[in-house]
């Protein structure tokens, strides 16, 4: 590769980064507009409640997802017992289910005359009120049970491939079960623990559904109201400039301490073979896996079909739903595709120049992972204001928000892939008397297209589900299913709601096949 084309290529990707880093420069330009009394004003009233309260609530749902995932994990990795493989799907298949499908579902499940309430009064009477879930402790169940899975994918992959000539070692010198859990697996489980838990934690900073479903005040909730209540958009950028300094705060401390996590073993790791469970262990891990997966998917999938069920035996599921459906089919697959595109410059120029500044444009490109949807919404309004006002209101609007949100995923998995691809394949085709694009359309593309289709789903299956960037961007009339969960939530229309939940959960199921097809490989 010639060093015009190189040079090409970086300006390419430059370009990219520049558009994928559009919501943080206005973001951070218009919060620069506020005035020193209006800063004081936000920090005497609203900072110090919404940072107490999303703290304790990231706080709260990290300990529930490690409870939850990694207790799953243990059993799953170290113990053989029946249905084993089962249990997988079903620790996995959470993830299918929206925040914001969680809180709807569990906010009717737990009124009086839902299938918990119900259950409740029949179990306690008057003596003990049913719980309620408008609080932070309700906003930690809805979002462990929906984020524990992350957790639960990397310890088990680590749990799987361990050092268990450590285990042994422990053993010998006289430990039992739990001291060699405490003091050898868990520390070598750490680093995949905290990877994990940081998914959840940027989960929960970036989490609107689920929290304005249950009236729970955080930044991303706030900023909402700013924006759509007050339309006071330089309050909204201040406290979306928190929010994201919060959330690369959070992530240069859990890279820092991970780095000092390592661990390395003198022999070469090898695969645990799990032990075969004994009758009470098996009664013990399917009553602890039948638990979670009750309440973490069990549960709001038969809400789902009985209510779907309900709506369309009244005729209530009309082509206005399928319209909506259609939408958000549109939109996944437009942003995905687009996303797929704009990720591929990056990937490329990264894996043939490995330079600095390449990595600076990997990293740069990931800008919008650390962007809940309502901060990357304000920041294309602000920039389609200030330099585009023909388009603010318009489906381009919509489609570059996505765009930039998701573009991490799409960069990430071509870049995996690229790192595999030889540069000696390339040169073959060049040699072979192929042009620069000739060779990029036969050659390169060919060979990394697994890599494009995983990152294609990926973008697709995550910009199905996305709410609150929709929410705020969409055209007039042109809703989706998310905004309709959400707008049939708020006016307590559960025929409707429902069927529109089933579909998403329908619609996420082939990124969990995608992500099983190695399950025989792992087990």
């Amino acid at each position: 590769m010639t060093l015009k084309k190189v040079n090409t290529l970086g300006s390419i990707a430059f370009v990219v980064v520049l558009i994928a880093a559009i919501p943080l420069i206005f973001v951070l330009y218009s919060s620069l507009q506020l005035a020193a009394d209006q800063w004081s004003n936000l920090w005497s009233n609203r900072l110090p409640g919404l940072l107490w309260n999303t703290f304790s609530l990231a706080l709260f749902v990290a300990i529930g997802s490690f409870v939850l995932g990694v207790s799953s994990a243990w059993w799953i990795a170290r113990r053989s017992f029946p249905g084993r493989s089962i249990a997988v799907w079903l620790m996995i298949l959470p993830l299918t289910i929206p925040t914001y499908v969680f809180a709807h579902i569990y906010t009717s499940l737990l009124e009086e005359n839902g299938w918990l309430g119900e259950t409740w009064i029949t179990l306690f009477g008057d003596a003990i009120a049913i719980p309620d879930i408008y609080n932070v402790f309700g906003a930690t169940l809805v979002l462990s049970l929906a984020g524990f899975s992350y957790v639960f994918l990397l310890a088990r992959s680590a749990l799987s491939v361990s050092t268990r000539s450590l285990e042994e070692a422990a053993t010998i010198q006289g430990a039992n079960r739990l001291e060699v859990f405490f003091k050898v697996n868990l520390p070598l489980l750490r680093p995949a623990i905290a990877a994990g838990l940081a998914l959840v934690v940027l989960h929960v900073l970036s989490d609107f559904g689920a929290v304005s479903m249950l009236q729970y005040q955080t930044f991303t909730l706030s900023i909402y109201l700013q924006m759509s209540g007050r339309f006071d958009y330089q309050a909204a950028a201040g406290l979306s400039l928190v929010l994201v300094l919060l959330s690369l705060m959070f992530l240069v401390m859990e890279r820092f301490f991970r780095t000092r996590q390592r661990y390395y073993s003198t022999r070469q790791a090898r695969a645990h073979t799990p032990k075969p469970a004994s009758h009470f262990e098996i009664a013990a891990i399917w009553l602890w896996l039948g638990l979670i997966t009750l309440f973490a998917f069990a549960l709001p999938l038969a809400w789902m079909l009985a209510w779907s069920w309900d709506a369309w035996m009244k005729d209530m599921i009309s082509s206005e739903f399928w319209g909506y459906a259609f939408n958000s089919l549109i939109v996944a697959t437009m942003a995905a595709s687009v996303a797929v595109i704009f990720a591929f410059p990056i990937a490329f120029y990264h894996t043939r120049r490995r330079t600095l500044l390449s990595s600076v444009y990997l990293q740069s490109s990931s800008i919008g992972f650390v962007l809940p949807g309502p901060v990357v919404a304000l920041g294309i309004i602000s920039f389609m204001l200030a330099m585009l006002p023909w388009l603010y209101g318009g489906f381009i609007a919509l489609l570059l928000a996505l765009v930039i949100r998701f573009l991490p995923l799409a960069v990430q998995s071509q870049d995996a892939t690229l790192q595999q691809l030889t540069p000696s394949i390339e040169l073959a085709g060049r040699n072979l008397g192929a042009g620069p694009l000739e060779n990029l359309w036969l050659v390169i593309l060919p060979m990394i297209r697994n890599g494009m289709a995983s990152a294609w789903v990926l973008v697709f299956i995550d910009t199905l589900k996305e709410l609150p960037a929709t929410l705020i961007l969409r055209p007039t009339g042109f809703d989706t299913l998310p905004v309709r969960i959400w707008i049939e939530a708020s006016e307590e229309m559960l025929e409707l709601a429902a069927p529109a939940a089933l579909m998403l959960v329908v619609g996420t199921l082939p990124i969990i096949w995608i992500m099983m097809k190695s399950e025989k490989k792992i087990s």
